[in-house]
């Protein structure tokens, strides 16, 4: 099995509840006016990765501490069989998994794809929705406009995690393969160095 990768963090702070691996599948059916990672769109481009190599990544990142996996994209249930997989197979490994998806929850159980309802099947927390530029969420860590919901799809976690009502955070990187950012997009650069920053 192959997925189409854009980006992976190995661990993060900022895409998800606790330290994570986070994924970003590349290729979206989707065009959210304002979208942050309109390079992610297209489904020609980022790297063509074997599913067993990513879970040795996961497997290193384990000794990091992380808890789970956050799926992103470009758009995870456009990436239905692999993302299905790897969430199933990191479960095993006694880790979470969280999905960020512009379809809401009844369009995706509406999916005539199977592995649309495995994917739902082994994701703990789900966030749904387009995002919409024009209404901002401040109040919730991790999510981008108002519109979207949070659903907890098993026991592992629950709303009144105070960790949901933390500020949200970017991270920066800087290394051998370049600079990058992830994290809670901001609507532009004024508002970006306002953030709340911290070193990785």
């Amino acid at each position: 099995m192959q997925l189409q990768v854009a980006q992976i963090v190995a661990c993060t702070e900022a895409e998800g509840p606790g330290k994570r691996f986070a994924l970003w599948f590349q290729g979206c059916p989707l065009r959210c006016s304002g979208c942050c990672n309109p390079e992610f769109l297209p489904f020609k481009g980022g790297e063509t990765r074997d599913l067993g190599e990513i879970l040795n990544e996961v497997e290193r990142a384990q000794a990091l501490g992380i808890e789970g996996i956050t799926l992103m994209g470009g758009e995870p249930f456009a990436h239905n069989a692999a993302a299905a997989i790897l969430a199933s197979k990191v479960q095993t490994r006694g880790l979470s998994v969280m999905v960020f998806s512009g379809y809401t929850f009844e369009e995706i159980q509406k999916m005539p794809d199977q592995s649309a309802a495995d994917l739902l099947s082994f994701t703990d927390i789900l966030v749904d929705g387009p995002y919409i530029r024009e209404q901002p969420d401040t109040q919730r860590r991790w999510i981008g406009s108002r519109n979207q919901r949070i659903h907890f799809l098993t026991d592992r976690y629950r709303a009144d995690d105070p960790r949901w009502q933390q500020k949200n955070t970017i991270e920066i990187r800087f290394d051998a393969a370049g600079l990058s950012v992830n994290g809670f997009p901001a609507p532009s650069a004024k508002e970006l160095w306002k953030g709340d920053f911290r070193r990785v």
